[in-house]
């Protein structure tokens, strides 16, 4: 999906994602004490908002005007601060260097996507980490919701390989179960969760 797709989903008041932050980056960012951080793709900025409102200094990335205009007024309704920039990720480059970047459900073919993360991996600073989460490739048949193109799906052995030369050491890659509530009732989705740090 490009720009204008993703304009059109985020249009109207509500969000199309909830307030919440991703569980997978409550779970991350536990023991981890707060700097810098950059959600890549952030949309309606859920997570950069919930990093700043612990004490990060965060920055949102999208290239949808649309969702960064929800992420904007979402922050200052929540009263708390974050640089939001629009930018394609698939040729955005970061000013600096981030003690924490972020990159969640980003739905891009494999070359791209290779050409974001390996980006976003050289913005990592020396003891920072790189958090991926996305849609398993095994969801498309396991599991339930995201994209139904598998295109834009990967496993965590592919993150693995697309992080391969850029200095970080990967700390944990695996497949991981998401509950979610399904109209049916509850479900699971099945997602990659791929944390890597960089040494110092």
């Amino acid at each position: 999906m490009e720009r204008e797709d993703w304009d059109h989903r985020y249009e109207g008041d509500e969000l199309v994602w909830k307030e919440e932050p991703n569980r997978f980056l409550v779970e991350a960012t536990a023991d981890l004490e707060p700097g810098t951080a950059v959600d890549v793709a952030c949309g309606e900025g859920r997570n950069a908002i919930w990093l700043a409102e612990r004490g990060w200094h965060a920055t949102g990335v999208d290239f949808s005007p649309v969702a960064l205009a929800k992420a904007r007024r979402l922050a200052e309704s929540r009263g708390v601060a974050v640089d939001w920039v629009e930018a394609d990720l698939r040729t955005w480059s970061a000013p600096t260097s981030y003690d924490l970047a972020a990159i969640f459900y980003l739905q891009l073919p494999a070359a791209e996507r290779r050409s974001v993360y390996r980006a976003t991996a050289d913005a990592v600073a020396p003891g920072g980490h790189l958090l991926v989460v996305g849609h398993d490739l095994e969801n498309l048949t396991a599991g339930v919701g995201g994209p139904q193109s598998p295109d834009v799906l990967f496993t965590a052995a592919d993150v693995v390989a697309d992080l391969e030369g850029s200095g970080l050491t990967v700390e944990r890659a695996e497949q991981v179960r998401r509950p979610v509530e399904h109209e049916d009732g509850s479900a699971v989705a099945l997602d990659v969760l791929v944390r890597a740090v960089r040494p110092r």
